[in-house]
């Protein structure tokens, strides 16, 4: 061990090495914040499943809550993605709520000023 410690592996990336020996090394990456375009596109890429009612945002909406979670990673604390939950839990409480009455194939647009 005091073979590997003293930096006889320094040019060896952690993948050449035994499963074994991969494990025990510690891995550090440095990661840049999110950014508003970032947040914007993990609001856009995947898809949501609402059950019978079509939800549909504006861009200006995602835009709008992307900015917002930006904001609040700078301001408050950065939690990066997870900080959209938050934003749209706000955002989508009141309409949940409003969905459990609406007939099936109905269409809720979610626009900026939500």
């Amino acid at each position: 061990m005091l073979f590997i410690g003293s930096g006889a592996f320094h040019a060896v990336k952690p993948s050449d090495m035994l499963p074994e020996l991969q494990g025990r090394l510690p891995i550090r990456v440095e990661l840049n914040g999110l950014t508003e375009d970032d947040l914007y596109k993990i609001l856009t890429v995947p898809e949501a499943n609402t059950e019978g009612v079509e939800l549909r945002f504006e861009d200006e909406a995602l835009r709008q809550i992307a900015k917002t979670a930006a904001h609040l990673n700078r301001t408050v604390e950065n939690i990066g993605a997870r900080r959209l939950h938050t934003v749209m839990e706000r955002i989508m409480e009141e309409i949940s709520f409003q969905a459990a009455e609406m007939e099936q194939e109905s269409e809720v647009v979610v626009t900026k000023d939500l």
